[in-house]
């Protein structure tokens, strides 16, 4: 995991490679800013240092959008920055203050005065700071006042594919399209929760499942249906099936999030297990009895595992 830090805990270190933004799901459009990091600082020998903020600046911008879905918490945008090579996921309270804050401010007070700062990588359309009037230009004239180069990460680097969080948000929210966001991420949309207690019906017709607790409230949930996931228990990954619903056959009422696991039998209450999402198989039905329902998730078991088959997944 790419070292997750705090503005109060980070060392300034004068050769570092920096880049800023929220980059909620770190999809396609920001790897290649951050793998065009990641090569700068490797070149200059230096350290790579992301800035995102918490919570989404949206919250606080805009109190209409308070209640905005993650598509990545920020333990999980480390993880896969690590994967492209980031050093550190430095993280700033965004709070109406800090928003007030020039975009020269920002990069003369807290870029290059506590974080330090050799390269500032900026995206081709980038803007940021107070009003988010921070620009390229801006970014030019400091580093030559202060000392640092710039590199703008073009579109042609970036792809001519118009890619948004807020697609992406819509597409599993709305559509279940699960394999859209693969395409849109570039990796299988993630999901980490606690395994809490269930009625543990499932086991008794032969599907036991592991409930989950998203472990950040506002975390995009796909759209009910069941699913062909992928899960991770500690360093080991399995396959299997989720349902997101509320369980019509046995009259359910709240959302519940539930993964049964092929083959396992283990116990993992209260641990935090990963599920990677691959495919979805189908729509939340309700089903006449036990036996129906049985029926179908043989069926959905079969589906799935033609799915693993077809991705090649590990």
């Amino acid at each position: 995991m790419a070292k997750l830090l705090h503005l109060e805990n980070i060392e300034r270190v004068e050769n570092s490679v920096v880049t800023v933004g929220t980059f909620d799901g770190v999809h396609e459009g920001h790897r290649a800013l951050m793998k065009m990091l990641a090569k700068k600082a490797e070149e200059r020998n230096a350290r790579s240092v992301v800035v995102t903020f918490d919570p989404h600046p949206r919250e606080i911008l805009d109190p209409n959008n308070n209640k905005i879905r993650l598509l990545t918490t920020l333990k999980e945008r480390a993880e896969i920055l690590e994967e492209l090579g980031v050093d550190v996921l430095l993280v700033i309270p965004f709070t109406r203050d800090f928003s007030l804050l020039s975009s020269e401010d920002f990069v003369r007070d807290v870029v290059h005065k506590k974080i330090g700062v050799s390269e500032f990588v900026i995206g081709y359309d980038h803007h940021f700071g107070k009003d988010r009037t921070g620009t390229i230009e801006t970014i030019e004239k400091l580093g030559t006042e202060l000392g640092f180069s710039s590199y703008v990460v073009s579109k042609r680097e970036m792809g001519n594919v118009t890619i948004s969080s807020t697609i992406i948000r819509k597409e599993l929210s709305e559509n279940g399209d699960v394999e859209q966001a693969f395409r849109l991420l570039g990796r299988h949309y993630l999901l980490n929760g606690v395994v809490i207690h269930g009625d543990e019906r499932g086991r008794t017709i032969g599907f036991p499942t592991a409930n989950l607790k998203p472990e950040h409230a506002r975390k995009v949930i796909p759209k009910k249906g069941v699913y062909a996931v992928k899960v991770r228990v500690g360093d080991d990954w399995f396959g299997g099936m989720m349902n997101i619903g509320v369980r019509p056959t046995f009259e359910g009422t709240s959302n519940t999030l539930e993964v049964h696991i092929f083959d396992f039998d283990q116990m993992i209450y209260g641990q935090t297990i990963q599920i990677r999402f691959l495919t979805r198989l189908r729509d939340e039905k309700k089903f006449a009895g036990a036996e129906e329902l049985v029926n179908q998730l043989n069926k959905d078991k079969r589906e799935a595992l033609r799915a693993f088959d077809l991705k090649n997944e590990r």
